[in-house]
């Protein structure tokens, strides 16, 4: 719902019209989409105690999972970018990061995201899985495919590992490396008031980076010999709920700008219900 909101928002409210906000919208579609992937599959089959999917509806699954993720990887980097032109050159913002510039940024972020998961798909469907056909898991991820494949899987690892470098590492690295030109310009910052409220803001932003970074790298950048699948599950709960859960309140809360839209909006809605 929050996320839902914020997506209704930027788009009604012309004062949110701006290039952060854009990338917020996106990334809360990417949340919305990658946890509606899972949780009502996963609801559902509970209810009606039928945890059956076929092959075809697994792939389908673990493909927009993986895409949705993927893609929500290079939005934050992208959105890392936008807070590092806004913070560290003010003056060039709105020539740099025009309409144009931000709708190609985000459309590539969607298009490598999608397209980096391709080959797990089709080696999803392609395998063969001659052994038990129970997934230790509550939802179609490779990690547990690749541990119930009889088909060889050190080329699907390695593909893995060469676009976790580039989809994974790649953004996380210039994310980080934003964040600490961000801090850099910060500190030169006279108002001590401000210095910390754009500290706290960082600050928040970066944990989340990291949370989101750190538990999805560790559970693919691995060989499968090492993998747990408890513990997998457990990791996978935390940017399944907890991510798109904390994502709008850290990236939307402290915004005054988005808050004003906020309260203007439950004003006119207010007044209408008056009339």
């Amino acid at each position: 719902m929050a996320n839902m909101l914020i997506v209704t928002l930027g788009c009604s409210c012309r004062q949110l019209q701006k290039p952060m906000f854009f990338f917020l919208m996106n990334l809360s579609m990417a949340d919305i989409c990658f946890s509606s992937i899972t949780m009502p599959w996963i609801i559902i089959s509970i209810l009606l105690d039928n945890r059956a999917i076929s092959l075809p509806a697994c792939a389908m699954q673990m493909y927009g999972f993986l895409g949705f993720t993927s893609s929500e990887f290079l939005l934050l980097s992208a959105m890392a970018y936008d807070r590092y032109v806004a913070i560290c050159d003010p003056l060039h913002y709105y020539l740099t990061m025009n309409k144009r510039f931000c709708a190609g940024l985000s459309a590539s972020c969607w298009f490598l995201g999608f397209a980096d998961t391709f080959p797990h798909t089709w080696f999803t469907l392609k395998a063969c899985y001659c052994g038990s056909n129970r997934l230790n898991h509550f939802f179609c991820d490779l990690t547990a495919l690749l541990k119930i494949s009889c088909s060889e899987t050190h080329s699907i690892e390695r593909i893995t590992y060469v676009e976790g470098v580039f989809v994974g590492f790649g953004p996380f690295v210039l994310t980080v490396a934003s964040y600490v030109c961000i801090i850099n310009t910060i500190l030169k910052i006279q108002s001590t008031e401000r210095r910390s409220k754009a500290f706290s803001t960082c600050s928040s932003h970066l944990i989340i980076v990291v949370i989101f970074y750190g538990t999805t790298l560790s559970m693919y950048m691995r060989p499968t010999s090492t993998f747990s699948l408890e513990v997998n599950k457990m990791i996978t709960l935390v940017y399944v709920l907890i991510v798109p859960l904390i994502n709008p309140l850290v990236y939307s809360l402290r915004n005054r700008e988005l808050n004003q839209a906020l309260k203007m909006v439950f004003q006119l809605d207010l007044f209408r219900r008056m009339l």
